[in-house]
């Protein structure tokens, strides 16, 4: 259960246990799949295939441990330049700098206040682009769903998002997402959490779960946009 108020206190160790869960199911995944499989693309990042998508993850986890972070930093360009570096890296080689990355980021993010809190929510919704890829089932649920979706709910806060009442078949309580409304009236969204993670990321909803979203586009939801 995600309590109403999960926004108003930031838990600052929130994003590590999240990486280091996501850790847990995603890198074993990895090391069994064959190489044929990170030819892939992925429906999340289109551009990107699996292997690219890893290495900008690992890349981008390894920035936060390390504290480089350039003018430009997790742009487009500064994010082709460091899948660009590791080209021609082995793919175990990337997998082992991901791994280190989700073990180590927490503490990094932790010091960090909130502002690169975004950073892990954004590594667990990658990594359910990966399995999504890899056709495997509940791209975007796991162990570290209730933490992804309480980061959500405080990362759309933070950003003034639209705001969004959601009632969730797989929750007793609902979750209150976005800004204080205004003159606009919050959205309304039921349906399944995972489902509810695709629209705030953008990702493909064809053949998940059906949903019910009134008082806000699609498009609007999505917090990476």
């Amino acid at each position: 259960m995600i309590p109403g108020d999960a926004h108003d206190v930031r838990d600052p160790e929130l994003p590590g246990l999240l990486l280091r869960t996501e850790r847990d199911a995603l890198i074993p995944l990895l090391r069994a799949r064959p190489e044929d499989d990170f030819a892939r693309p992925t429906a999340g990042c289109p551009a990107w295939t699996v292997r690219e998508l890893l290495a900008h993850c690992s890349a981008a986890l390894m920035r936060v441990v390390e504290s480089r972070f350039e003018p430009g930093v997790f742009s487009p360009e500064a994010n082709d330049r460091d899948i660009a570096e590791r080209g021609d890296w082995p793919t175990a080689r990337v997998i082992d700098e991901l791994e280190r990355g989700m073990t180590e980021a927490g503490p990094a993010i932790a010091r960090a206040g909130g502002v690169l809190d975004a950073v892990a929510l954004g590594e667990w919704v990658h990594a359910g682009d990966v399995r999504e890829a890899f056709g495997e089932a509940g791209a975007y649920e796991g162990a570290g769903l209730p933490h992804a979706l309480t980061l959500l709910v405080r990362v759309s806060r933070e950003r003034d998002h639209v705001p969004l009442h959601a009632d969730l078949d797989d929750l007793d309580d609902p979750l209150r997402l976005g800004g204080v409304p205004g003159d606009r009236p919050p959205a309304r969204y039921i349906g399944g959490a995972a489902t509810l993670v695709r629209l705030c990321s953008g990702r493909p909803v064809a053949g998940a779960t059906k949903y019910e979203l009134v008082g806000a586009e699609e498009e609007e939801l999505n917090l990476f946009g």
